[in-house]
């Protein structure tokens, strides 16, 4: 295999901002549809005569469904990316999740169609859970695999920006349609954030067709086995592939404890506007934003383990003040503890991309990547909206709720401290032997 000339020195940041853009449009499709379920489609996808916390709990099984998608997709894109390339895949998810999300905003509603309404629904976020299945960690790996062994942490922080500036996006236009009037949010003003995405993805798709190859795909794809990527995930992996997952409870599942069922529950059970709440998670995904690049250089420093668990121990601190904080009725403690804790999540979830992109071995590494993620989605993510509404129903107490996000940052503690490692630099050595 001739020697593979290495990447110029402005292909870290393009990937990295390549990547950040499309995870951007990404979750801002996937957040604007966990916003829509906690406040509107109750009501809009099914029957009126619903016990509301039966209808918050249905809303929540269609949110929940994405999740379920996202193992799927990250098994057929993880395939994709593993064999063609992280690039083609990339594109591919970006169209899926722009056009599923587009026709959300056109969708009739219950009064209009009856079941065929939350029917539709369901399949549509069926679409989008394959497509942001595949989309994280080709966006993590585009990133991570482009960067120079010494700010890894740093450049692979770019993809995870999409997180909190899809959210800042999500909750922030619902901020503003919110502004008009509830009489326009919930009659139509709620469908055009996702009319809007199609935009969005035609500028995504400009950006990213322009980003390179990843270099470690390019080094490793002539002596790659012919195995199939999933079966050498399985068999070879496996071990990394369940500490993958249990590294990941809080950064993927505790996020949609502190924002979507924060929602629901300071709106329909405490009582704080919803303005007030989208006012305080738009703030709270602004800081989220700010400080991700700023806890990921500290990880290239510092170790990037160790900021993690220092984020988890921040985040099992504030896990009982940020919901009592929100009977206290002042806009000022509310917007801090939202703030504070997604500082923390920061940490959390930041530099995560990192160390679950190097715990895998590259032949297989999207695979891999993908399928404890998004198996941890799944469970952590998809479940963790119904699971806190149902325990807060059977408990009648929110102590219950921040149990189990405490529980969430321990078992992530415990798997960290475990995981394994790949150094790229090492892999690029070999294949140029």
């Amino acid at each position: 295999m001739s020697k593979q000339s290495p990447p110029t020195t402005s292909s870290p940041l393009r990937a990295a901002i390549a990547s950040f853009v499309g995870t951007t449009i990404e979750w801002f499709d996937f957040y604007i549809y966990a916003t829509a379920a906690s406040l509107i489609f109750a009501t809009a996808f099914f029957p009126e005569d619903t016990d509301p916390l039966v209808g918050l709990m249905a809303s929540f099984a269609t949110f929940a469904v994405g999740f379920f998608a996202r193992p799927l997709g990250g098994i057929i894109f993880g395939h994709y990316g593993d064999r063609v390339g992280r690039k083609s895949a990339l594109v591919t998810t970006l169209v899926m999740m722009g056009t599923a999300t587009f026709l959300v905003g056109l969708l009739p509603t219950y009064k209009q169609i009856g079941f065929v309404a939350p029917l539709l629904l369901v399949v549509l976020r069926f679409v989008q859970g394959i497509a942001v299945g595949g989309e994280w960690g080709g966006a993590v790996l585009i990133s991570v695999e482009h960067a120079p062994e010494n700010k890894k942490t740093f450049y692979g922080s770019f993809a995870q920006l999409g997180n909190p500036a899809g959210a800042l996006l999500a909750t922030g236009s619902f901020s503003l349609i919110a502004a008009v009037g509830n009489d326009f949010l919930y009659s139509w003003g709620w469908r055009l954030p996702f009319l809007a995405s199609i935009v969005l993805v035609a500028v995504g798709l400009m950006i990213r067709l322009k980003v390179e190859e990843s270099p470690v795909f390019t080094a490793v794809q002539e002596k790659a086995p012919k195995e199939l990527p999933l079966r050498a995930a399985l068999q070879g992996s496996w071990k990394p592939l369940l500490l993958g997952i249990g590294v990941l409870p809080v950064a993927v599942g505790g996020y949609y404890v502190v924002t979507t069922f924060l929602q629901s529950y300071g709106v329909t059970e405490v009582g704080v506007s919803e303005q007030v709440i989208l006012n305080g998670l738009s703030v709270a995904a602004f800081v989220e934003l700010v400080a991700t690049l700023g806890v990921s250089w500290l990880g290239d420093r510092f170790g990037t383990v160790r900021v993690v668990v220092l984020g988890l121990i921040g985040v099992i601190i504030l896990a009982v003040p940020q919901f009592l904080v929100l009977e206290t009725g002042s806009t000022a403690l509310i917007f801090l503890a939202l703030a504070l804790m997604r500082l923390v999540m920061a940490a959390t979830y930041g530099p995560i991309a990192r160390v679950l992109a190097q715990m895998y071995p590259p032949e297989a590494r999207y695979t891999s990547v993908s399928l404890a993620y998004q198996v941890a989605g799944a469970i952590f993510g998809g479940l963790s909206p119904l699971v806190c509404t149902a325990l807060y129903a059977a408990t009648g107490t929110i102590y219950s709720v921040a149990g189990l996000l405490i529980l969430m940052a321990l078992v992530s503690i415990a798997c960290l401290v475990k995981a394994p490692r790949y150094r790229d630099s090492d892999v690029l050595a070999a294949a140029e032997a």
